[in-house]
């Protein structure tokens, strides 16, 4: 008999352990865009040759799809917008002012890489939302899972560009139009 109460952790737990061991290489990944060279003052009298790039705590939400989904659904990304078992999902954590960055990508059938990825400005990503309409153009839907949840997809080439939405990618992830 299947116990519910254990069935949410048991997914979230199966869920994060393959999640997490892309870590390493999104902190590799996201790491060259999070530290600056220091201004020379800064280098001569106080010992700093890299700064981070912004002085606050920064929160980064990281997302990895599994093998197979970039090819079919290009430029898009998905959060979580409904959990089977209830609780707060991805989307409204972000939507309610959570999360400052977000790594998105997409794993390689091969080893740890992950390609295409796109570092996302979740403040911009906050604005096109508040700002959305057929007049601007964002493209995005929703999606019921066979196992009860749901995400919203959304297509990256319709966010508006100001303010700009995706901080880096990677040379795959160039995204046309």
């Amino acid at each position: 008999m299947l116990n519910l109460s254990q069935a949410p952790q048991n997914t979230y737990c199966a869920d994060r352990a393959w999640s997490d061991q892309y870590i390493p290489e999104i902190r590799r990944l996201v790491g060259p865009h999070l530290l600056k060279p220091a201004p020379e003052d800064l280098d001569t009298k106080q010992a700093t040759d890299l700064m981070l790039l912004d002085a606050r705590d920064m929160r980064l939400a990281a997302r990895v799809r599994r093998p197979g989904y970039a090819e079919r659904y290009p430029n898009e990304i998905t959060i979580r917008s409904r959990a089977t078992f209830g609780g707060e999902t991805e989307l409204a954590k972000i939507v309610n002012g959570k999360g400052d960055w977000m790594f998105y990508g997409h794993a390689s059938a091969r080893g740890m890489a992950i390609d295409p990825w796109w570092l996302i400005d979740l403040r911009a990503f906050r604005a096109a939302l508040i700002r959305r309409s057929d007049v601007h153009g964002l493209r995005y839907g929703a999606q019921q899972n066979p196992d009860g949840t749901q995400f919203v997809w959304f297509d990256l080439t319709s966010f508006p560009a100001y303010p700009p939405l995706v901080v880096a990618q990677s040379a795959s992830a160039v995204m046309a139009a």
